[in-house]
């Protein structure tokens, strides 16, 4: 029925509360409940409506316990049901139900079947009470009133404090009264684990929720939809945006609705134990929509499907994951049948991640179903063959030989979640995998089929959908995983960006306070003579040389222990931290040293660090490893670290990625980091802790720049400018097959022997043999930039094939013996010629001159907008190998001064470096190698020229001699196009 209201007070809270009443009540099955004639106080129950729900749906066991206990049935119920909300969580009672002697059992709720085989057990799931209540008054010591609460079979289940924009109040006056008017002491209602499981503040806009209210310390966490890529919710025509709680949308059901909080309350909400401290898990909504979404699809478009799921770092991971697990092994089809045999989550860590692993264990609600592999790879064989629910494992154990003798699995379907999915998605442990998962008993004989079958194996596989978790997916991982739009471009399924995580407050925002410093060296000869070096090589020695000096190491430390003491110290009450990025092995311990020199000349007590490295390092004449620097064992580190004795951690690519310390505040960066790396190193600062509201970093390496480009592609919605060209792969097919080092015929032989089965000793002889008549006419030939050209032609055919074939069927044998026997040949064909080692000593230098200077400062933070797209795969093309001039020391020496500023214009030839990094994007790259100099030269010059141009805008000086001295400029732009060309070698190398 609807409500009428005057002008007077149609602008009220009241309004918006009983709307949110009407909705429910007419659309979602509610019952509306009044406080005054049926809420018991004493026992926060609508007892009326939970003894109906007893005798309605379980009338014999209502029967026994009346003849059993008489006039005190009702109150022995009571007293049980009291006793257990006591001692176990509301959710938990709700599931698990209440026992009397003798024997009666009675469920509190039923919960919706997996499948439709028992009509009753429907019945009974459509006979649950849903109801509300509105002005609810909860004590027996004051007359203080929630808005509302909804029960389930007359037990509460969750309470919201309603507000009203049009009155001047929002959802912050709504978590204020929570935290000061709603003292959970003594209260049924409002006591942890006791009462409501959860708490709603809620305007017309927003919504936050909170499972544990403890007055002022109360954390209240968005439960919002996001708003264009940020916080908040979208427009709902006609609909106040907090529509989603209460009412049924085009793309879901309402939070309140039947289906879905049974569902939270049967399936999502989970009590957290550890370090002696319990957290009620309710899922936000990011969580919650993510995998009833998948699993929605799922239902309706079967197994073999892929889902990219972008979550940014600080949105719960590892619960969807566990959630979407747990519920997609009991998923059934519109016919009733299974879905999945059995949910495989694949981590790329070498240690299984023991977070994930709890995490997962700890959501089972059954023994059994959780199928760690901790062991070898038997193990996993032994679990995938015996059918386990659910596995965890690494992904390396599928490539082995272990996984190589299963078959018999093409009749079941996977669910293979992928955790972190821009590394996990390719390679031959990849491969093995989906191997492993879809080998049947029986093969074909005729040879051709057996090809196919091979090269079907690398494709969609109709029994294994993949589910790609990751905050910062890579091309590759949108065109693996991504769902097709209507622009035909592959995007995430499901989003939840890094803007909107920062935006809520899940994680902080790193790039607000960035300083970043330049370094000036002056470097001399000592020697008489000038030898000769390669000058790449020789220039990477002497910049490692220099940036190794004791000298510029005890300036930065210098710099980074007053800036840790000066700002950083005092956050989080004295308990933060700080940590070194640094570019070697060596560097991380050198540095550790001079700090550790520099702490004690300063004779600092309230400074300590230590240092992470991986293996053993000598370093002059000593034999250092981790342990033997801190004192105790590596798998102890992160223990310490997290203890008040240390603040420092020095890190060289250990720890980098993957370590979790919330009490990190600062970090210092004396190393290159580019892309994904950029992102992911960070990202180590991200967590958020009582009290810090604020980060640091100070950068040695980098430009804000640099940093702001490296962020842009992840901070909204990954995208790809366009898609993939998948018939490249013909052209570098056609490459090798052209080339004078090939035979078909040779491939075909090779193919015939290769393919046919299991193989001997013997074969594999036969099989050299006929790929080292491709490597003797390779031998032959004296033209070493071919021959560079086609050994990077090769790789680049197997990166290109293997993930074509991941996309599509190609239904093209050929294809597939050309990339087992390329295989054979890359290995087989001998290596370039590289000169022996460099070493630039003392003897051969001095670092005449060092200085440090403070370059940019302020926020490098990302707008809305600020995002970038990624470009498509394009790494396939081979460029020739030309051989650099000899360069004596003296000019190497020279050089290496010219770049970092001492005889020419310190800060116009260090601009001149950054001129360079802006010209070479991901496009720019991509063009140098795949195009010979000749062809690219004209490209890059003219973005060269304009990037100078808009450099030295503001220096009219410098700007003149760049537009009027050509030779100048041709010089600088040679110069410079030859170290990009470099660059974009060593990079594709990598």
């Amino acid at each position: 029925m609807t409500t009428t209201h005057t002008t007077a007070d149609i602008h009220q809270e009241k309004v918006f509360e009983a709307h949110i009443v009407s909705c429910l009540t007419s659309e979602q099955g509610y019952l509306e409940r009044s406080c005054a004639s049926h809420y018991d106080v004493a026992h926060a129950l609508d007892t009326e409506l939970l003894f109906d729900f007893l005798r309605t749906t379980q009338p014999d066991a209502w029967q026994v316990l009346e003849d059993h206990y008489s006039a005190q049935a009702e109150a022995e119920v009571l007293k049980r049901l009291d006793k257990a909300l006591k001692e176990h969580p509301t959710h938990v009672v709700l599931r698990e139900g209440i026992k009397l002697v003798p024997n009666i059992r009675f469920s509190l709720c039923f919960f919706k079947p997996a499948s439709n085989l028992n009509p009753d057990l429907t019945r009974l799931y459509e006979a649950n009470t849903l109801s509300v209540m509105r002005q609810v008054t909860y004590s027996a010591k004051n007359n203080n009133a929630l808005d509302l609460v909804t029960f389930v079979n007359g037990i509460p289940v969750t309470t919201l404090e309603v507000k009203n924009l049009l009155t001047g109040q929002n959802v912050k006056h709504a978590e204020k009264q929570y935290r000061k008017d709603r003292s959970p002491a003594g209260e049924p209602l409002l006591t942890f684990k006791r009462g409501a499981i959860v708490h709603f503040a809620v305007d017309q806009d927003n919504v936050s929720m909170t499972t544990r209210l403890m007055n002022g310390k109360t954390r209240f966490l968005p439960f919002n939809r996001g708003r264009n890529g940020g916080a908040g919710n979208p427009d709902v025509p006609g609909e106040n945006r907090v529509a989603y709680l209460y009412k049924d949308l085009p793309d879901g059901r309402a939070v309140f609705s039947r289906e879905v909080l049974l569902d939270l309350i049967g399936r999502f909400i989970h009590l957290e134990r550890g370090g002696g401290k319990e957290v009620l898990i309710f899922p936000r909504f990011q969580q919650l929509d993510a995998v009833r979404k998948v699993l929605a699809d799922a239902k309706a478009q079967g197994p073999g499907q892929n889902y990219l799921i972008q979550h940014s770092a600080g949105s719960g991971k590892s619960n969807t994951i566990a959630w979407t697990a747990h519920q997609i092994i009991n998923l059934h089809d519109a016919n009733d049948q299974p879905l999945f045999d059995t949910a495989i989550i694949v981590t790329d860590r070498l240690v299984l991640d023991r977070q994930l692993q709890n995490t997962i264990g700890g959501f089972a609600q059954t023994d059994g179903v959780v199928k760690k592999i901790d062991g070898t790879s038997r193990d996993l064989k032994d679990a995938i063959i015996k059918g386990a629910r659910i596995i965890i494992t690494t992904i390396q154990k599928f490539g082995t030989e272990h996984l190589a003798t299963i078959s018999g699995q093409a009749g079941k379907n996977f669910a293979v979640i992928i955790d972190e999915a821009h590394s996990s998605q390719s390679g031959k442990a990849a491969q093995a995998m989906t191997d492993a998962l879809t080998r049947d008993d029986t093969s074909p004989e005729d040879i051709e089929d057996l090809v196919l079958a091979f090269q079907k194996a690398r494709g969609p596989q109709k029994n294994i959908s993949f589910l790609a978790f990751t905050a910062t997916p890579r091309n590759v991982t949108l065109e693996r995983f991504g769902h097709i739009g209507s622009d035909g471009k592959p995007h995430p399924f499901h989003l939840y960006s890094m803007r909107q995580a920062i935006e809520e407050g899940f994680i902080l925002d790193v790039l607000q306070n960035y300083m970043t410093y330049k370094a000036y060296y002056q470097l001399e000869k000592t020697i008489d003579d000038d030898p000769a070096f390669k000058g790449r090589k020789a220039q990477a020695r002497v910049a490692r040389y220099a940036s190794l000096h004791p000298t510029a190491i005890d300036q930065k430390v210098e710099v980074i222990v007053e800036h840790f003491r000066r700002h950083v110290a005092r956050e989080l009450e004295g308990k933060a931290k700080a940590m070194i990025v640094t570019q070697s092995r060596e560097h991380a311990l050198r540095y550790w040293q001079r700090l550790n020199d520099y702490i004690a000349s300063k004779g600092y007590t309230d400074l300590k660090a230590l240092v992470a490295f991986s293996g053993d390092l000598t370093v002059d004449g000593n034999e250092w490893a981790e342990a033997t620097a801190n004192g105790f064992a590596e798998t102890e580190l992160p223990k310490k670290f997290d203890t008040d004795a240390y603040q420092v951690l020095v890190v060289a690519e250990k720890y980098q990625t993957g370590f979790d310390q919330p009490k990190l505040v600062a970090m210092y960066v004396d190393k290159k980091l580019a892309g994904l790396q950029a992102v992911q190193t960070l990202a180590r600062l991200n967590r958020t802790y009582p009290g810090k509201d604020r980060t640091f970093v100070l950068d040695f390496q980098n430009t804000m720049e640099d940093i702001k480009e490296a962020f842009a592609p992840f901070f909204e919605a990954t995208a790809l400018e366009e898609r993939t060209d998948l018939n490249q792969v013909y052209d570098l097919e056609q490459r090798i097959s052209n080339s004078t080092y090939i035979n078909k015929e040779e491939i075909e032989r090779f193919a015939d022997q290769f393919f046919k089965g299991d193989l001997t000793e013997q074969d594999r002889l036969v099989l050299e043999g006929t790929v080292r008549l491709a490597v003797e006419r390779f031998l032959l030939d004296e033209d070493e930039a071919q021959k560079e050209e086609f050994r990077q032609l090769l790789r680049s055919f197997q990166r290109f094939y293997a993930f074509v074939a991941q996309v599509v069927n190609l239904n093209d044998a050929w294809l597939e013996k050309l990339y087992a026997y390329s295989s054979w040949l890359s290995r087989l064909l001998p290596s370039r010629d590289v000169p022996a080692d460099i070493t630039v000593s003392d003897d051969m230098l001095n670092l005449a001159a060092f200085k440090l200077q403070k370059g940019e400062e302020g926020s490098a933070s990302l707008a809305a907008g600020d995002t970038t797209t990624l470009q498509p795969i394009s790494e396939f093309g081979a460029n020739s190998y030309t051989e650099e001039e000899e360069r004596s020391l003296s000019e190497i020496i020279d050089a290496f001064n010219d770049r970092h500023g001492t005889k020419f214009s310190r800060e116009d030839f260090l601009r001149f470096e950054r001129v360079t990094r802006d010209v070479m994007d991901e496009g720019m790259t991509e063009m140098m190698r795949n195009n010979p100099a000749d062809v690219v030269y004209n490209a890059f010059s003219q973005a060269f020229f304009q990037q100078i141009v808009k450099m030295f805008q503001q220096d009219n000086e410098m700007r003149n001699i760049v537009m009027t001295d050509k030779d100048a400029r041709e010089q600088a732009t040679r110069h410079f196009f030859k170290r990009a060309q470099r660059q974009a070698r060593e990079s594709s190398a990598r």
